[in-house]
């Protein structure tokens, strides 16, 4: 009998308030929407299912063996001398070896065929999307459509995305868990990465690297929506923002975080290649993002990109 003054909880509110948790969770590379997830999963579960074979009968062994050789069985045989057995130095050995060469051959096979610079199958052409990762922000280029978001990557949905990336300070690590595959970000390197999304819907990408206070905040919403909507979206954009100059760059790569996510309608040709060979304005100089040697310390002037002066009116 329950006590007094005391109330029970109703068993629809427990289960009301263990399917909201439910519903919260986000299962990550576990709920993958694309071709590269889908296959990192299964390299998952296949290696996950490998090593259970071992380590389920292994314990499932300890615990018979403890048990037949416990001191009150006088079935077990008592062997103080004993030193050497072939058989069982043949299934300690043998079976751990076979097991890691399965293993490694999973590993092997399987991350060759999901290189990241390998393009995916399709017979959609690839949207170009070039990253770049900043203190402490995402920003996209779209160079076919010469338009850039920051914090917001949007995708059309069955179609592979081509992405070049690289770092205007520190290194980074690009990831979308549902999409699959995260990748480093260099200063002064490009790195190359294939994705797809099969599945409409909003995926939540982030910085898989520490780099500093605002690392927190450095989150991106990938949005996968039709090819149509896509289309219809980059021509929208073109008509909002601003343009994404050497001037705006400056201002973008001052040190920020949990920006709201921003489209600029237009991009300088060559943006991104300077900024991945040193040549853009470089940000403000912080303890863990100080200017890579022979780094540009003017306006960028190289690439079709238009010279930057000083506010002071210093050249």
């Amino acid at each position: 009998m329950a006590s007094k003054g005391r109330t029970r909880r109703p068993p629809t509110a427990v289960a009301a308030g263990l399917a909201l948790l439910l519903a919260g969770c986000d299962r990550g590379i576990l709920a993958p929407v694309g071709p590269v997830g889908g296959a990192e999963k299964q390299i998952l579960i296949n290696s996950t299912a490998i090593m259970l074979a071992i380590i389920i009968p292994t314990m499932i062994a300890t615990v018979a063996v403890a048990f037949w050789f416990r001191r009150g069985n006088s079935k077990a045989t008592y062997r103080p001398d004993w030193e050497y057995s072939g058989a069982i130095e043949l299934v300690v050995w043998a079976i751990p070896a076979l097991t890691i060469m399965l293993l490694g051959g999973i590993a092997w096979i399987g991350s060759h065929d999901l290189e990241p610079s390998k393009p995916l199958a399709s017979s959609k052409p690839p949207v170009r999307v070039d990253v770049v990762s900043m203190d402490w922000k995402w920003l996209f280029i779209y160079p076919d459509q010469h338009l850039a978001t920051v914090n917001q990557l949007v995708v059309p949905a069955g179609t592979p995305i081509s992405f070049r990336l690289t770092s205007a300070t520190v290194w980074n690590v690009f990831f979308v868990p549902q999409m699959g595959t995260m990748i480093y970000t260099m200063p002064n390197m490009t790195t190359r990465l294939n994705l797809q999304a099969d599945k409409t819907g909003v995926f939540w990408g982030r910085s898989a690297h520490f780099s500093g206070d605002g690392f927190p905040g450095m989150e991106f919403a990938v949005h996968s929506v039709p090819p149509a909507q896509f289309a219809a979206w980059a021509n929208n954009a073109h008509g909002s923002g601003g343009v994404l100059d050497a001037n705006a760059y400056k201002l973008l790569s001052q040190p920020t975080s949990y920006v709201k996510p921003m489209t600029y309608s237009n991009v300088a040709p060559g943006l991104f290649e300077a900024i991945a060979t040193g040549k853009a304005p470089p940000p403000q100089q912080l303890p863990h993002s100080r200017p890579s040697p022979g780094a540009a310390t003017t306006g960028m002037t190289s690439n079709g990109l238009p010279s930057s002066p000083a506010k002071d009116g210093t050249k």
